[in-house]
C-alpha cells in the first residue's frame, strides 16, 4: 500500500514553479498541482463506474493541506457507498465559474505582468537610459524569482531574499534604488486593486545604506588655471573646445548638451533663450536656459561649423551624430585632471559660486540647475520659472568666468 499524507505545509511552501506543470502527491490519489505561473490547486484523482476522473479540492493556501485531506476523506466516503464526489458540483457551477476567473485573474496579475504595467506608466517620465536601467535591474534581480508568481501572494520575506542576495554581493546602491522600484510596483498594484498592502515598504531600515556618490569637481581656486590651459589647449577640435566653454556657461547636464538640436535656440532675439524639451531632461520637465552674449558668441561660431539644423554639438568627423559621451571628460583629462574633475562637477563649482556669492535666491539657483525638489512646499514654489532673475543671474555667471579667463 503506497504512503499517504506524505506533505507538509512547509513542503508546499517552499514549492517552486517550474517551467512546466507538475504535481506533488501526499497520497491516496490527492496532490498538489504546481503551475509555472505559482498557483498551487489541490486535485484528488479516483475511479467512479469504471471512469477515472477529477475532484478539484480548492487552492492552496485558501485550501489548507488538512482542509484538503478531510475533503478527501469524505470524498472516499460517498465512493464506498456509490455516490459520485463531483455531483455536488453541479449545484455550483456558477461558483466553480467565479472561482475559476478569479484563478484566471490571478494568472494575469503575476509581478512580471504589474512590473511591466507600472514601466510602462513610468517610462514618459524617465530618459529612455534611466527607464532601461529600471528595465534591465528588475529582470537580473527581480523576475526570475518573483516574476511569475501573482502579485497578491507575494510576501515581505520573498522581498527581503531578494534584497539580501543583492547585498550579499556588495551591490548596496542597487540594492537601495531596487528596493525603491519594487515598493513602487507594489503601490501601483495596491491603487489598481491587485494586492493589499506593500511587502516592500520600509524596507530601507533593514538594508545597509549605500555610500553617496560624490562627482568629481575642482576647487573653485583651480578653476582659473583650469580656464587658462582650456584657452591654450591645442590638439583638440574646435566643436570640443566650444562646447567644454559653453556647458560651463550654462551648466547643464552633459547628455542635455550633446543632444542639443538648434530647433530649442532663439539667439536671434532681445533676450536669447534655449528651450530644452521634456522629453530630454532627468526631470522629464521643460527646462529653460537664458543665453548670456558669450553664449550666444559660441553659438554663432558653432552655426558656421554645424548651422542650421541638427545637432548643436555634432561630432566634428559626423555631423549627422552627436557628440561622444567622454569628448569633453577626456579633453578634461588631456589637461591633466584626470580622477579630479568631471564634466558634471561644474554643476558643483556653479552652485557653490552662485550660492556663495549670496547674490541669487537659492530656489532661483536650483531652478536653474533643474534640481528635483525633495520638499513639497519648496517644490510647488519653484513651479514658477523665475525667468527673469535667472537671466540676470547668467549673465553675471558669465562675466564671472570671464573675468576668471582674463585674470
Amino acid at each position: 500500500m503506497k504512503p499517504t499524507n506524505r506533505l507538509t505545509e512547509l513542503s508546499i511552501k517552499q514549492a517552486k514553479p517550474k517551467e512546466k506543470q507538475y504535481k506533488l502527491t501526499d497520497g491516496e490519489g490527492m496532490y498538489l498541482r504546481v503551475y509555472p505561473n505559482g498557483s498551487k490547486y489541490w486535485q484528488l484523482q479516483y475511479w467512479f463506474e469504471g471512469k477515472q476522473k477529477i475532484l478539484s479540492l480548492g487552492v492552496w493556501p485558501d485550501v489548507s493541506l488538512k482542509e484538503a485531506r478531510d475533503e478527501r476523506f469524505e470524498a472516499k466516503k460517498k465512493i464506498k457507498v456509490r455516490i459520485d464526489p463531483n455531483d455536488k458540483r453541479k449545484e455550483s457551477l456558477e461558483a466553480q465559474k467565479i472561482y475559476f476567473e478569479k484563478e484566471k485573474e490571478r494568472e494575469t496579475t503575476t509581478f512580471r505582468i504589474i512590473a511591466e504595467e507600472w514601466l510602462s506608466r513610468q517610462s514618459f517620465l524617465w530618459t529612455e537610459r534611466h527607464s532601461r536601467g529600471v528595465q534591465n535591474s528588475l529582470k537580473i534581480h527581480v523576475l526570475p524569482d518573483l516574476g511569475e508568481i501573482p502579485i497578491a501572494d507575494i510576501s515581505t520575506q520573498d522581498v527581503i531574499a531578494i534584497l539580501r542576495k543583492i547585498e550579499a554581493d556588495g551591490k548596496y546602491e542597487t540594492c537601495y534604488r531596487l528596493r525603491q522600484k519594487i515598493e513602487a510596483i507594489f503601490s501601483y498594484a495596491e491603487i489598481e486593486g491587485k494586492c493589499v498592502g506593500n511587502p516592500a515598504k520600509g524596507l530601507q531600515q533593514i538594508l545597509t545604506k549605500p555610500k553617496p556618490k560624490f562627482q568629481n569637481s575642482l576647487p573653485i581656486s583651480e578653476l582659473p588655471e583650469f580656464l587658462k590651459k582650456m584657452d591654450a589647449g591645442k590638439d583638440v577640435a574646435p566643436t570640443t573646445f566650444l562646447a567644454m566653454k559653453f556647458i560651463i556657461l550654462t551648466f547643464v547636464r552633459s547628455s542635455e548638451l550633446r543632444f542639443a538640436d538648434w530647433k530649442e535656440f532663439d539667439i536671434d532675439s532681445s533676450e536669447p533663450l534655449w528651450v530644452i524639451p521634456a522629453e530630454r531632461m532627468k526631470m522629464r520637465r521643460t527646462h529653460h536656459v537664458p543665453l548670456s552674449s558669450q553664449a550666444v558668441n559660441i553659438l554663432k561660431e558653432m552655426q558656421e561649423f554645424s548651422g542650421p539644423d541638427g545637432y548643436v554639438f555634432p561630432q566634428f568627423y559626423n555631423r549627422k551624430k552627436p557628440m561622444s559621451e567622454n569628448t569633453l571628460l577626456y579633453f578634461s583629462n588631456r589637461m591633466g585632471y584626470a580622477g579630479r574633475n568631471t564634466v558634471h562637477g561644474f554643476r558643483t563649482v556653479a552652485s557653490t559660486v552662485l550660492n556663495e556669492s549670496r547674490k541669487w535666491d537659492p530656489d532661483v539657483i536650483e531652478r536653474q540647475l533643474a534640481h528635483q525638489e525633495s520638499n513639497k512646499v519648496r517644490s510647488a514654489y519653484n513651479r514658477a520659472e523665475h525667468l527673469e532673475e535667472r537671466r540676470k543671474m547668467m549673465v553675471w555667471w558669465s562675466d564671472y568666468i570671464e573675468s576668471l579667463t582674463v585674470k
